[in-house]
């Protein structure tokens, strides 16, 4: 089978699942993994005969595609803020909007030209935002905090091959009375989409993202975000910063919920224009 052949049959046999564009990113992705040949290559050899082994491979990734797991996971990697990061079924694939949450941190940061920041990210899933940060501020103290061993593995094999060092806690954060220090910095991306939303979401998120990292019951959608931030009121260094991914829906409840622990916030909004983010200070 031809490399063209091979891309004919993913667009044929995944028609019906996704747009034709995603398909082609799809298999583009997969070519990049499996037979290391970038875009131009495929163009220019169409008609490259692939061995039993890299189609087989294929195939494999192919089957998986038509039950909606997600690319990243099948390749076992995703980009994030121009790094690399491995992830698995364990832990929530990084989206582009938390990429301007840590952009935003970074801005502010730069403000403050402070080289001794204490960062904590609560959350950390992959360990995208605290990797990212601690790149671009080497001097800074990066804690950050999960519940889930198996991503705690995955974070710290990331910060490894990123050539960062890290502190990684396992924490369950609803249970924790304190922080275990002050921090400038507390970051998070907890979970916040509600029961009611997923009807809104897409297959793959819905089948193999992890729920825990993801789900907040109805009646109480802002749980973490209200323990995150009694927990900020001491754990918090004079003038010390609470930035939020939140929900787009919850944009004005969960500032007024920071505002009534004491501190002011301000909302921004993301790339597709949803209040995604928020910032706190304490009066």
């Amino acid at each position: 089978m031809t490399i063209t052949q091979l891309k004919n049959k993913f667009l044929e046999d995944l028609g019906d699942n996704y747009p034709k564009e995603e398909i082609l990113s799809f298999f583009y992705l997969l070519a990049a993994h499996f037979l290391e040949m970038s875009r131009l290559q495929m163009a220019l050899e169409p008609n490259k005969e692939l061995s039993e082994a890299e189609i087989g491979d294929f195939e494999q990734a192919l089957e998986k595609l038509a039950s909606f797991e997600p690319i990243q996971y099948i390749i076992g990697e995703t980009e994030f803020f121009s790094l690399n990061f491995k992830v698995a079924p364990g832990v929530l694939i990084p989206r582009p909007e938390t990429e301007e949450l840590v952009q935003w941190i970074l801005d502010e940061v730069s403000l403050q030209q402070k080289s001794d920041l204490k960062i904590l990210d609560i959350g950390t899933g992959s360990g995208c935002i605290p990797i990212s940060l601690k790149k671009h501020l080497p001097k800074a103290q990066i804690s950050a905090i999960d519940i889930s061993e198996e991503a705690l593995k995955i974070a710290k094999i990331n910060a490894e091959q990123n050539e960062v060092s890290v502190d990684f806690i396992q924490q369950d954060i609803l249970s924790a009375e304190k922080l275990p220090q002050q921090f400038d910095i507390i970051v998070s991306n907890p979970p916040y989409v509600r029961e009611l939303e997923k009807a809104e979401m897409q297959q793959n998120v819905l089948q193999h993202e992890p729920e825990t990292a993801l789900y907040v019951k109805d009646e109480n959608p802002l749980l973490f975000y209200k323990k995150i931030t009694k927990l900020a009121q001491e754990g918090l260094a004079k003038n010390g910063m609470l930035f939020f991914e939140i929900n787009q829906y919850l944009g004005e409840e969960t500032k007024a919920m920071v505002e009534d622990h004491g501190f002011n916030a301000e909302l921004r909004k993301d790339m597709f224009g949803n209040f995604r983010m928020l910032k706190a200070q304490k009066r």
